[in-house]
């Protein structure tokens, strides 16, 4: 058995997919486009912040506004700019955010431990 690596790379085509504004009920439809492996990553550590200390922090507010701008192509709204989210409410914010994938504990990293090594 050979391994099949087109299984394993993303597709270029973009995607429609429908958002919906719980709150109010709207909806809408955008055009998004798969972000690679790689391309997911670096939008991740952009949002580290090192200290002058070594300390480290995470930028959540910057990893969801570069994801966004990465992955949504066409939007009701035209292009997706820093600009565009930072004039946005709340209800549509949320709506967004949840096209974002999360960090959960198992990808993230204790700063602790990385300083030891």
């Amino acid at each position: 058995m050979s391994f099949d690596l087109a299984k394993y790379q993303i597709g270029n085509e973009p995607t429609k997919i429908t958002v919906e504004i719980p709150e109010t009920g709207d909806s809408f439809e955008l055009t998004v486009k798969n972000l690679s492996w790689s391309k997911q990553n670096r939008l991740l550590s952009n949002s580290v912040i090192i200290s002058k200390g070594g300390g480290t922090s995470f930028d959540g507010d910057a990893y969801v506004k570069s994801y966004l701008k990465e992955y949504i192509i066409e939007a009701p709204w035209g292009k997706t700019t820093e600009a565009f989210l930072v004039s946005i409410d709340e209800r549509l914010g949320r709506a967004l955010e949840t096209l974002v994938p999360k960090l959960d504990d198992e990808e993230t990293v204790d700063t602790a431990e990385v300083k030891k090594e």
